[in-house]
């Protein structure tokens, strides 16, 4: 979705260049050039949410479920982005007097402080969660490093991008930045197109691959923990792989989650 709203962003652009008297071509381009990382970032915490259901023996990270740390982080993410949408929406247009322009502009800073804020915190979570793995599943942890060094690697990217903006617009309507567009695209066009190469070199579903990489749905869940009371342990819903040659075998459906009475051993951050 990055991708798309940045290839459409740019066909503004050209547009607008093309049809200068037309304030809808830019003000789309200006408010898609602003928001449209956020979906990265949001990319990067559905990952993580599906590394710590993979790759922990509890599925767990500082005691919050799998997938309600992806929701967390999301909706956080989600407010980012009403909150930067709002500021771009209001400091675009030419017929806007300068107060305007200048308290969006200051709306959409804080936003991408916001933004910034969460990467700071994800980081430390990511952190803790290599330590994790390194203590539960050792042996797995190569496997693991890689993908985090990619979000690592694409969160940094990120975090320049958004130094960039703070710069451009602490200057208010002074800043001479925006005359010149080469600064726009060293410093936030080509860091969102290494992101997007980094996840396609490094990409998630080789790291999980299968259905059985995926969250149980809300109806599993909700009949397991139905059906034992709030006794139940969410460990208990995860997919059972045997280790083969070529890694990790999902077993067959029928087999593929166990009793509540049987005994849990860890298995490549699953129960078996």
């Amino acid at each position: 979705m990055s991708a798309l709203w940045q290839f459409i962003c740019y066909v503004l652009r050209v547009l607008s260049i093309k049809y200068p008297a037309s304030m809808g071509y830019y003000s789309g381009w200006f408010v898609l050039i602003l928001v449209s990382p956020l979906w990265t970032n949001a990319f990067v915490y559905m990952v993580m949410g599906r590394m710590v259901f993979n790759f922990t023996t509890r599925a767990r990270l500082f005691g919050i479920k799998a997938w309600r740390f992806t929701l967390y982080f999301v909706l956080l993410d989600i407010i980012a982005f009403i909150i930067q949408v709002g500021g771009a929406s209001s400091a675009s247009g030419a017929d806007k007097p300068d107060h305007t322009i200048l308290l969006g502009l200051h709306i959409y800073m804080g936003g991408v402080g916001l933004q910034q804020l969460l990467i700071l915190v994800f980081f430390y979570i990511a952190f803790r969660f290599q330590q994790q793995v390194k203590r539960e599943n050792p042996d797995k942890l190569p496997q693991v490093i890689w993908l985090l060094y990619a979000q690592y690697a694409v969160l940094i990217l990120i975090t320049v991008r958004i130094i960039f903006r703070l710069i451009e617009y602490s200057q208010g309507l002074d800043s001479t930045i925006p005359n010149h567009e080469a600064y726009q695209y060293v410093f936030d066009t080509l860091p969102m197109l290494l992101a997007l190469f980094i996840f396609n070199v490094v990409h998630p579903g080789r790291v999980m691959p299968g259905k059985e990489s995926d969250f149980p749905s809300r109806k599993e869940r909700k009949n397991y923990f139905k059906g034992n009371g709030s006794g139940g342990n969410s460990s208990q819903l995860l997919p059972v792989t045997e280790t083969g040659p070529a890694g990790p075998v999902a077993m067959p459906e029928e087999v593929a989650y166990q009793a509540k009475s049987q005994p849990a051993v860890p298995m490549y951050g699953y129960v078996r």
